[in-house]
């Protein structure tokens, strides 16, 4: 971009305004020794062209809608529609939680997000003995197709958008959703959304597995294959770096173990039979948007232009909607404070700024109670407004990429993408991903960061407001919204009576059939679609397949 005698000229500038700071430093130094990013890139002190004089415009930018997409995926990206509004929600009974749906609605939300609680992560019914304490607890309790049915009562499925936070059992939940809408007349091509359906990173960040990797890759790619024909507007994928953030990891780590994660679920799926531009278009990812603002940024500039070069250049990918990488955005959890929680509304408005501002299609922001319960109606109404303010008011959304040009984003961006690059080329000699995870390499590496963030802040190296600097007594919070524990009960009562009424018979033999797919090679979704139809619970589905995959037992990472 800049030249010869121009970046020179630059360069002897900088040496002189260098010389004239050396007294005023001495008299009056900066605040600490050595700036870095929260990934640890050092920070200059001030960016110039010559960071950046080597740019290739074209290779490196482009123009939004266009490879290599850093500047966006859609060529007017806001200007012509703006991002998906969703409240990841979802707590208690299926009724508890469509009544705040319909009160997000009409609230202005524009697509819905659903949380399950641990038992329905893990594939157990209510009243399985493991899921005592937990039913309707960190999301809702779905059981069978009569809970979803229930969940998305009065909400029309053909004009909603929806995700679902759901991975070992995906399948099923998925099914349940299209069984629904089969009871509301809407085919399943009209259905929009998102299963997150990423296996990979619950064995190195999560923990909600169920199966062994290979047949968990089998499941996804079945639905990969069943959805390209069946339910074409389905995002089959949401290849998660939220939660590898959420764990531990920097910015440059969370970018790298999900782009590896995805490079592994395109290559099963590609060893399974599928082209490479029949199921790509289709996949998306989930990002963290942490504390550091401009990190951030860059990050997500940098992850749309890093996806767009492995597929085109490692897959050979030629439709450009292969290429681009479509994410949602999630505001950090972690970073929520139970001291001072209303300080919690400044640090997501900040991260849900970085998200728009790094081109998200969709984007969740939490809410300032979350660090000590589930959300009120009020926390959750001012999360939802902070979106707002920023479509309609902050004036960020009216041209296309507004930070892109900065000096420091652009080196910050080329920066990430070489370190993310580096994590992928160790990966790759380790084996791909899933050996990567077998071997603890990505497990250890996240624990590394996790351990040097929390001595930063114990030793007052990270300021936290509120936490360690800034403190104030504060009176101990009430009325917090808490789960009854009679949810348990009330679902336990809903399954003896679910079990009486359906045709037993008909659930028995078709569970059989699910498990004699599973033991050979056809797709496993139009089986587990009839038992979903037949009202076969969750739990007896998933034990169908754990009768033939078995249960995944997790690698040690302790001294290796």
């Amino acid at each position: 971009m800049f030249e010869g005698e121009g970046i020179e000229q630059i360069k002897d500038g900088y040496r002189e305004w260098s010389e004239k700071l050396r007294p005023k430093l001495a008299k009056r130094p900066e605040r600490k020794a050595d700036f870095v990013t929260a990934s640890g890139i050092p920070i200059r002190r001030v960016y110039t062209p010559v960071e950046i004089a080597d740019l290739d415009y074209m290779s490196e930018l482009g123009l939004p809608g266009e490879y290599p997409f850093t500047r966006g995926v859609q060529p007017t990206m806001y200007r012509g529609r703006l991002w998906t509004m969703r409240q990841y929600a979802g707590f208690g009974t299926a009724e508890d939680t469509n009544r705040r749906y319909r009160f997000l609605l009409e609230q202005g939300q524009t697509g819905l997000s659903v949380a399950f609680d641990l038992p329905t992560q893990i594939g157990y019914d209510s009243d399985h003995p493991l899921a005592t304490g937990e039913v309707g607890k960190v999301g809702v309790a779905i059981d069978s197709l009569r809970d979803m049915e229930i969940l998305f009562d009065q909400i029309p499925l053909d004009k909603v958008s929806t995700s679902m936070t759901i991975n070992a059992p995906a399948a099923v939940l998925l099914a349940m959703y299209i069984a629904v809408a089969e009871k509301q007349d809407v085919l399943p091509k009209e259905l929009r959304g998102t299963i997150q359906n990423d296996i990979l990173k619950e064995y190195s960040a999560r923990g909600t597995y169920i199966f062994p990797p290979k047949p968990s890759m089998r499941i996804i790619t079945d639905i990969f294959s069943f959805c390209s024909r069946e339910v074409p507007q389905w995002n089959t994928i949401s290849i998660s770096g939220y939660h590898i953030r959420e764990a531990g990891s920097t910015a440059v780590q969370e970018l790298a173990f999900t782009l590896a994660d995805g490079i592994a679920y395109v290559e099963a799926a590609i060893s399974a039979g599928l082209d490479v531009d029949e199921f790509a278009p289709r996949l998306s990812f989930f990002f963290n948007a942490h504390l550091d603002f401009l990190e951030e940024i860059a990050k997500f500039r940098a992850a749309r232009r890093l996806w767009a070069k492995i597929m085109r250049e490692r897959f050979k990918a030629k439709d450009p909607r292969s290429m681009m990488m479509r994410f949602h955005t999630q505001t950090a959890g972690c970073t929520l404070a139970a001291q001072q929680p209303k300080n919690n509304i400044v640090r997501v408005a900040f991260q849900a700024l970085s998200a728009v501002l790094g081109g998200t299609q969709s984007l969740h922001t939490n809410s300032m109670d979350e660090a000590f319960c589930l959300p009120s109606e009020e926390a959750v109404q001012i999360a939802l407004r902070t979106q707002q303010l920023i479509a309609y008011e902050s004036g960020v959304t009216d041209t296309v990429d507004p930070l892109g040009g900065s000096y420091y984003i652009e080196e910050l961006t080329r920066e990430i993408f070489d370190g993310a690059q580096d994590y992928i080329d160790k990966i790759d000699e380790l084996g791909g991903a899933a050996s990567a995870i077998e071997k603890g390499f990505i497990q250890r590496e996240i624990q590394e960061s996790a351990y040097r963030y929390q001595r930063e802040i114990e030793k007052g190296e990270r300021v936290v407001v509120g936490v360690n600097k800034f403190q104030v007594a504060e009176e101990p919070l009430r009325d917090l919204l808490r789960v009854d524990p009679a949810v348990r009960i009330s679902q336990i009562e809903e399954l003896k009576t679910l079990k009486s009424e359906r045709g037993n018979g008909r659930v028995k033999g078709i569970l059989g059939e699910l498990r004699k797919a599973a033991q050979g090679n056809d797709n496993l979704m139009p089986v587990i679609l009839d038992a979903v139809r037949a009202y076969a619970t969750l739990g007896e589905i998933c034990d169908a397949l754990r009768d033939v995959f078995g249960e995944y037992q997790p690698v040690s990472t302790v001294g290796g």
